[in-house]
């Protein structure tokens, strides 16, 4: 048996500039270097400094985990710090997402890392996650399973086809930008999911509830439009990140937030609400 060698710093980094579609002189221009000195570094006939590494990542947009790869193959330690986020120096982070998401109920959201596995949750989430399979509420939670799964939410949404296509498209953007083999597995195992008997039917399909008559509502983006309890809601998503993040944990967490996309949504959760 062989084993093959690890890659060096110049092929990662030209793997890293082939992604994003850029040149050696474009790279060189953007990361104040020469062509030719991006070209050595490339084929290994240079041995980049600690701080050119980190200025071509920094130019390439490379995710930080791959930034301490990239550091490593160089020669050098990783710069960046990868903390459990339930390490006690975490302590005031996990506090903190908790009051945020406790803070916007009654409605949803949720905390996800790189793979969508979900951290921590709100119960406006929990109200969503209702009378889900056990075998699909079994740890860790994934956000991109409990919602394309055709026993999970996918049954319960009234755009499924258009949700399902931005949820796979959001996913092959992550994917371009960050070179994932778990990503990319669970895409490949979403994106084959079948599609519940109602979607199959297409947009003009009956589906088992009605909320008495839908109110039109010029939704300024694509809405997720789920069934609860024989209502309709309506949501729009926003996902946020953390600013200048210094450990790879908390550069990997997203923030998504469900805000009410009609009136008839908010009045509905305000009337769960304690």
């Amino acid at each position: 048996m062989t084993t093959a060698a690890p890659l060096t710093v110049g092929a990662l980094l030209r793997t890293w500039r082939e992604r994003r579609g850029l040149s050696q002189l474009e790279l060189a221009g953007r990361a104040d270097s020469s062509s030719r000195h991006i070209s050595f570094v490339e084929t290994g006939r240079s041995r980049p400094s600690e701080e050119m590494v980190l200025r071509l990542a920094d130019h390439l947009d490379v995710p930080m985990r791959d930034r301490n790869a990239l550091l490593v193959a160089a020669g050098y330690a990783p710069r960046y710090a990868h903390t459990p986020l339930d390490a006690p120096s975490m302590e005031v982070l996990r506090e903190g997402l908790e009051r945020l998401l406790t803070g916007y109920e009654p409605y949803p959201a949720l905390v996800v890392d790189a793979t969508y596995d979900v951290v921590a949750a709100n119960r406006g989430i929990l109200m969503l996650m209702e009378g889900l399979p056990e075998h699909l509420l079994a740890g860790p939670l994934n956000a991109m399973r409990l919602t394309l799964h055709p026993e999970g939410l996918a049954p319960r949404i009234r755009n499924l086809r258009e949700w399902r296509g931005h949820l796979l498209a959001q996913m092959e953007r992550q994917i371009a930008l960050a070179r994932s083999a778990p990503l990319r597995a669970l895409y490949e195992e979403v994106s084959a999911y079948p599609l519940p008997a109602a979607a199959e039917e297409g947009p003009g399909a009956e589906w088992p509830y009605q909320d008495g008559p839908v109110e039109a509502v010029a939704y300024l983006a694509l809405p997720l439009r789920i069934e609860h309890d024989g209502h309709l809601l309506s949501f729009v998503s926003s996902i946020s990140t953390f600013n200048t993040p210094m450990d790879v944990t908390v550069a990997e967490l997203a923030i998504e937030t469900l805000l009410p996309a009609d009136p008839a949504t908010v009045k509905y959760l305000r009337s769960l609400a304690p």
